[in-house]
């Protein structure tokens, strides 16, 4: 898969507040919304006074300066580690083609869009705050949300964006009293199943790397790493 268009992915299916251009930067206003939608992102050729220029306008902002490093930024990375910025979050992106997943089983839940009540509540409980429910509520569509069922009670729930033939499975949350039942399992069949619908031929993803749950999960299924990405700071 093409690194580049997978990133445009993300991207996509997971929209900033607002976007603005400084020098080589991307530099990104994410309303709440986390590290991704709020991070900047490095677009063309770094040399020093670009990232004096996109520091300052963090502190314009008052906002500590965020940067989102990505496969093969080594030489990024390394200036702001020289600059003391600490870095955390490191992330994979996974991806597989649609056609590897099993066909879902109606009874283990449906799609649908605007989410529910019940999914804003599970997301809530799992740390999925409002603010990144709007996150998914700016992606433009087709889009969708997953309703997860363990026998008659709603469990888990997910967004799923789309972007040219790649679809993107973003904020998959398990209730506590459901874990290690096989709803996770469940729900990325009932998500390949939506994105083969919609004309898509990879579904992909991001997991923090200290998940490893979930990475034990996404392998068995046949998710492979197509890039990777990391955050650095100087909060």
């Amino acid at each position: 898969m093409n690194r580049a268009e997978l990133f445009r992915a993300f991207e996509a299916t997971w929209p900033a507040a607002r976007l603005e251009r400084i020098g080589p930067f991307t530099y990104r206003e994410g309303a709440g919304g986390g590290s991704r939608v709020s991070a900047a992102t490095l677009e063309g050729a770094l040399f020093d006074a670009a990232l004096d220029d996109i520091e300052a306008r963090f502190a314009q902002d008052a906002r500590p300066a965020l940067f989102q490093i990505r496969s093969g930024e080594d030489a990024f990375d390394a200036m702001l580690e020289q600059r003391g910025y600490r870095m955390f979050d490191p992330v994979a992106c996974l991806t597989a083609p649609v056609e590897r997943f099993a066909a879902p089983k109606p009874e283990d839940g449906y799609v649908g869009w605007p989410p529910t009540a019940i999914q804003c509540e599970i997301w809530a409980e799992g740390g999925i705050t409002a603010a990144r429910v709007d996150v998914m509520r700016r992606a433009p569509e087709p889009k969708c949300s997953l309703l997860g069922r363990l026998g008659d009670m709603p469990a888990g729930t997910a967004f799923v964006g789309l972007h040219g033939e790649i679809a993107v499975l973003h904020a998959l949350e398990i209730a506590r009293p459901a874990r290690r039942q096989g709803l996770a399992r469940a729900m990325m069949e009932l998500a390949a199943d939506w994105a083969r619908r919609n004309g898509a031929t990879q579904l992909a993803l991001q997991v923090t790397r200290d998940n490893t749950a979930a990475l034990a999960l996404y392998s068995s299924l046949g998710m492979e790493e197509a890039g990777h990405y990391h955050y650095r700071t100087n909060s």
